[in-house]
């Protein structure tokens, strides 16, 4: 899973995508290799688990090995005119862009494209051994996923599309990118994660390297029956709601259509960088 040059992390909203995106990270950065962690969209959840207040458009230092970042799309359809188009730094980019960027909010796969672009720009790059994309929420990743081969479609020639096909191509070869889909074990997460599988696989446009269940309840490892001889107490009542509550999580975890990882619910108080630090002692031995 992490021995490739890109890795795009989604999932239903709420389900700990940007958790599982830092723990990744933390992990890479101990392995010693050089990580971007980048928030495509909405970067408060990774920037939280990274445990800083905000992410930029720059690269930031968190830790030894890993870096964060922020997509801001207009620093990025900037930097796309003046690096990938090669277009002189004398001229006025920055109007250009902003001038486009009314077109970015309208016209087919532009936004997205733009989004998508700079993961995979960076993995390009020599500064990173690992990319990890923070990506949108699983409802909207299609479409980034699908922005290459849209442009592809809608230009015939030229640059731009030169672009548009090197990006389709970076992110369907297995050797360099791959799709992590994180869930938890509940009916909404687990269909919107099977829908997706299905789609995804039907599409091509990237290979699904694993799925990863998150607040996994372990059993109590109490009989049933011992539970309930208990008196009518709040421990009975609690320990009936803890078994039924794996007992359906069982269910909805046997559905997913992929070998899955499996993070526990961690119950008390814990920050957000506490918990991606927690995952990653977890993962670590499984990816």
């Amino acid at each position: 899973m992490l021995d490739r040059r890109l890795l795009i992390v989604s999932g239903k909203g709420g389900v700990g995508k940007s958790a599982v995106s830092a723990a990744l990270g933390i992990i890479a950065a101990r392995r010693g290799k050089r990580v971007l962690a980048l928030a495509m969209v909405g970067s408060d959840g990774l920037a939280s688990h990274l445990g800083v207040d905000s992410l930029a458009y720059d690269a930031t230092r968190i830790r030894p090995g890993l870096y964060g970042m922020a997509v801001d799309r207009s620093h990025a359809l900037d930097e796309y005119l003046g690096l990938q188009l090669h277009i002189a730094r004398s001229l006025p980019t920055r109007q250009l862009s902003n001038a486009l960027s009314v077109l970015a909010d309208t016209a087919p796969g532009i936004r997205e494209i733009v989004t998508m672009g700079k993961p995979i720009f960076e993995a390009w790059s020599d500064r990173w051994d690992l990319v990890i994309a923070d990506a949108p929420p699983i409802g909207q990743l299609q479409s980034y996923l699908s922005a290459p081969q849209t442009i592809t479609g809608l230009v015939p020639t030229g640059a731009v599309r030169e672009q548009a096909a090197r990006l389709e191509t970076t992110l369907a070869d297995p050797q360099v990118s791959s799709l992590v889909l994180v869930t938890t074990p509940e009916e909404l997460a687990v269909q919107e994660t099977r829908e997706a599988i299905a789609e995804i696989d039907t599409g091509r446009q990237i290979l699904i390297s694993g799925v990863i269940a998150n607040r996994v309840l372990d059993p109590l490892g109490v009989p049933q029956d011992a539970i309930v001889a208990l008196p009518e107490s709040p421990a009975r009542a609690a320990g009936l709601l803890h078994t039924g509550l794996v007992e359906a999580q069982a269910l909805w975890l046997d559905s997913i259509p992929r070998d899955d990882r499996r993070l526990p619910f961690l119950f008390g108080f814990h920050t957000p960088g506490e918990v991606a630090a927690r995952l990653a002692d977890i993962l670590e031995a499984s990816v």
